[in-house]
């Protein structure tokens, strides 16, 4: 199956409370910051769109930078607000804290979605959807947020019944594991240091 044409809009806004407002996407992992991995993830995009403040070291300079409003407002705003960047038919949505995950993955979640038609996700090993990694048809992203006023993404894209993809059990480090503490960069750290990627 040939590559559908796919923006990647990248959500590295937010507060970042629990690392003391410390800019979490700048935390390195394994030599190259958080946000390089998501975005090398996803290197196929015909675009890249950047949701947070401007991080000229950080950011590939071909990408997109754009502000959520309210700044730190939260995913939904942040969405809203790379989803208006957007031109390709077919949208990828990462958070910008994915260490483990990489192109094949990607790729992966587009094949999927386009099966679909509207959209896939990626499961962690308990079957729990991970709403910031995955692929969607713009329009039905773009759909459902006219329609939509609530803060989660859970409930923003629930609705649209999308695929959920899973990886091979046992696959080690996992690509769906973010760093949303202080603990769990450790850990990912720890992770990317051990050829077979387990603790």
């Amino acid at each position: 199956m040939t590559t559908p044409e796919f923006d990647t809009v990248v959500l590295a806004g937010g507060r970042a409370r629990r690392f003391g407002g410390a800019d979490k996407p700048a935390a390195p992992v394994g030599g190259r910051p958080l946000l390089a991995w998501s975005a090398e993830a996803a290197a196929g995009a015909r675009r890249l769109v950047i949701v947070g403040p401007p991080r000229p070291r950080l950011t590939p300079a071909d990408a997109v930078v754009v502000r959520e409003d309210p700044p730190g407002g939260g995913p939904v705003p942040a969405l809203t607000a790379g989803l208006a960047e957007v031109r390709a038919p077919w949208t990828v949505l990462l958070a910008a804290d994915l260490p483990f995950l990489r192109a094949a993955h990607v790729d992966g979640l587009l094949g999927a979605a386009v099966r679909h038609g509207v959209g896939a996700v990626l499961t962690d090993d308990d079957g729990r959807p991970q709403w910031l990694i995955g692929c969607w048809r713009t329009a039905a992203l773009r759909t459902a947020l006219t329609a939509y006023d609530g803060r989660s993404l859970h409930g923003l894209l629930d609705p649209l019944e999308p695929r959920t993809l899973s990886v091979p059990a046992g696959e080690r480090p996992p690509p769906w594991y973010d760093c949303d503490t202080p603990e769990s960069l450790e850990r990912a750290r720890a992770l990317a240091e051990r050829p077979d990627g387990r603790s």
